[in-house]
């Protein structure tokens, strides 16, 4: 079984308004997942310093981030990166923009965990409806381009306030789509932006929301999770509903 988990850190700042990267390393090793997608991880403007450096990725968790930025300083792409627990091959990377208004980004890789390879993409989609449809159009059409296939873990905050329709409409033709529980606001959460997609040899043992008292002051949103399995049947078209999560 592999853990996967999504984070909008929100630059380290918290719902006091301090930037406290300490909060947030903490909450990462309370998520313990094999990959975790961060979405926010830089600040917006100026040089774009990353508000997590990798030396205290390193140092304070078990993880590795994967470094897409392409400032000196900056770690994400349009604030997105990945990171990996510690022995876990990374293949490839790829960073992959998407249209919009604003800049806006996803970041890919092809992990090797144990006897499985995956492809993992972290997104954080846009504010406007009809953008966030352009976004996750693109998102599928950079993966259908791409010369392989693997079992494929897609997310991110999708900034998607109904629970079907919009840019899931995309996600869901091919894949399953996950909302592990509401995420936002981390102080009295009301909405699901943040979500896990899977494609449809994947299935989900559990979901759900990590909702720890540091988690709740540490970001605005709250980090959610999936504990999954690669299913090595051609046929299997299996869906494993768990009283936190939904698909469509």
């Amino acid at each position: 079984m592999i853990s996967v988990a999504s984070y909008n850190i929100r630059k380290s700042v918290g719902t006091d308004w301090r930037r406290r990267p300490q909060q947030i390393l903490d909450v990462l090793n309370e998520i313990d997942a094999d990959v975790i997608a961060l979405q926010e991880v830089d600040r917006r403007f100026g040089a774009k310093i990353s508000s997590l450096s990798p030396a205290a990725i390193r140092d304070a968790t078990s993880y590795r981030p994967i470094h897409f930025g392409l400032k000196p300083y900056s770690l994400g792409w349009h604030g997105n990166t990945l990171l990996v627990r510690e022995g876990i091959e990374v293949l490839r990377t790829k960073r992959l923009t998407l249209p919009a208004l604003e800049p806006r980004g996803a970041v890919l890789a092809d992990v090797r965990i144990g006897d499985e390879k995956l492809r993992i993409v972290g997104m954080h989609l846009g504010l406007v409806s009809l953008w966030r449809k352009r976004q996750a159009r693109a998102v599928l059409d950079h993966l259908a381009d791409l010369e392989d296939a693997l079992p494929t873990v897609m997310m991110g905050d999708l900034n998607q306030w109904n629970t079907d329709g919009g840019c899931l409409a995309h996600f869901a033709q091919d894949h399953h789509v996950v909302s592990p529980g509401l995420s936002f606001h981390s102080q009295l959460p009301f909405v699901s932006f943040d979500r896990i997609i899977l494609s449809i040899d994947i299935d989900v043992v559990d979901a759900g929301v990590h909702a720890s008292s540091r988690a709740r002051i540490a970001s605005d949103h709250l980090p959610v999770w999936a504990k999954i399995a690669v299913s090595h049947s051609a046929s299997s078209q299996k869906r494993v509903e768990v009283a936190t999560s939904h698909s469509y």
